[in-house]
């Protein structure tokens, strides 16, 4: 019986640990796409100045934060798994699991409290008012701004771990 369940347990880690891995890799490289890449050809084109800009972005966002719930969510559950595995984390178990709640955290936030936001300020609703950014919005891109170097920063932790403890 001890057989069965070692060998199933070592079957069982490797899969786990790709999943974590993929879901990181997959959820941070999209977010150095948007972050680095998307935003600020944006930005360069003037199209953040365009009355249309916050329904765009409020679209692109709307799908990416709904992306990066599920890879918080895969990326959480994988390491719960592993953590529970003999053969799992060691001495870091209990702080991965406390990384991949910071990073759910980030994601809800992102999703569900500063994305409303963002778009809710950036709305025309006056045709005849001029395109200008409200400064409440700039705090709220600070804001966007140190969670996402928390999320890179988390991630990139949680990632090199994984990495590390591979089989």
């Amino acid at each position: 019986m001890t057989a069965i369940s070692t060998s199933r347990v070592e079957s069982i880690r490797p899969r786990w640990q790709a999943i974590v891995m993929v879901a990181l890799i997959f959820w941070l490289s999209g977010s150095l796409i948007i972050d680095l890449v998307i935003m600020p050809s944006l930005y360069v084109s003037g199209m953040m100045t365009s009355p249309e800009f916050a329904t765009a972005g409020n679209l692109m966002f709307w799908g990416f934060n709904r992306v990066e719930l599920i890879c918080a969510a895969l990326a959480m559950t994988g390491l719960m798994v592993l953590s529970n595995l003999s053969t799992g984390f060691g001495k870091q178990s209990r702080t991965a699991i406390i990384l991949s709640l910071v990073l759910l955290a980030i994601a809800l936030i992102d999703t569900y409290a500063l994305t409303p936001q963002m778009s809710a300020l950036g709305m025309q609703l006056n045709l005849f008012d001029s395109a200008e950014v409200p400064t409440s919005m700039n705090l709220l891109h600070k804001g966007y701004f140190a969670l996402e170097a928390v999320k890179l920063a988390v991630g990139g932790t949680l990632l090199t771990w994984c990495y590390q403890h591979q089989a």
